[in-house]
């Protein structure tokens, strides 16, 4: 399949770790042209690094928040100053904070908003009028427990929710432009967090004993791979996913009890 991501340009969010990165990676195999962004500058630099060492490309990188709009707006204009256009966003930014809902004070429920829900927002504020001058496709990082919230998943299960919704109200509005929005739902994905969660829980097991325990209820029977969700990234950013807006494509195994 031609995904056609040559000389395309990219933006991807929280890009110096896990997903992020090895989507980079993969899109930079595939031709593109990736800006990496993250808010730790060493973390950056080590993800150009790896991409490097497998593509002989030096990516550019921006150290930002996006919490703040300045940082955003100042992201897609790097992108603009080093290509002249932006094509591609990946909303990829974000953490996953849950406890049980009384446990939750106030300050981390506006943390969460305004990393994941109002950073994604400002991110699409930034891009759109670049995208629409040409078209272009947004991808929004989100869980599956946005779909279908676990008991002590607070805050984190409602802002993916919102981060659902928002996908669908974009894909509407910005369908006149051929901007195209879509989401993916994130499940469990090899990545720092999860590895922490593995030396925490049993230390005495190889990761692939602790991937293929049986307690993680996978119908696939294994925790998945990063280059496993960069691939269902990479295809609904490309143009073989042309005619497809507005879904929210579940990367998890068959966990989640939902659509």
């Amino acid at each position: 399949m031609e995904l056609k991501l040559q000389n395309k340009v990219v933006i991807i969010t929280g890009s110096s770790k896990g997903i992020g990165k090895e989507t980079a990676l993969l899109l930079t195999q595939e031709g593109a042209h990736v800006i990496l962004a993250a808010r730790n500058e060493s973390t950056l630099k080590e993800a150009v690094q790896y991409i490097d060492e497998r593509t002989g490309k030096v990516l550019n990188y921006v150290v930002m928040d996006v919490t703040k709009p300045e940082d955003c707006q100042r992201l897609v204009e790097t992108a603009i100053e080093k290509f002249g256009r932006l094509d591609i966003l990946i909303n990829n930014a974000g953490s996953a904070f849950a406890q049980n809902f009384e446990t939750v004070s106030l300050e981390d429920w506006q943390n969460d908003l305004n990393l994941k829900l109002f950073g994604a927002i400002q991110m699409n504020q930034a891009a759109i009028p670049h995208l629409k001058k040409q078209g272009g496709a947004i991808v929004n990082l989100t869980a599956v427990a946005g779909k279908t919230p676990p008991a002590n998943t607070s805050p984190t299960s409602v802002t993916r929710a919102a981060g659902l919704a928002l996908t669908k109200t974009l894909s509407k509005d910005l369908a006149p432009y051929n901007i195209r929005v879509n989401a993916v739902c994130i499940g469990l994905i090899r990545s720092g967090q999860i590895e922490k969660r593995w030396q925490n829980e049993a230390p005495d097991q190889t990761w692939e004993a602790y991937a293929r325990d049986p307690k993680h209820n996978i119908p696939l029977g294994r925790i998945g791979d990063t280059r496993e969700a960069a691939n269902v990234i990479a295809f609904l950013a490309s143009d073989a996913a042309s005619y497809v807006t507005g879904t929210a494509v579940n990367i998890d195994g068959g966990v989640a009890p939902a659509l």
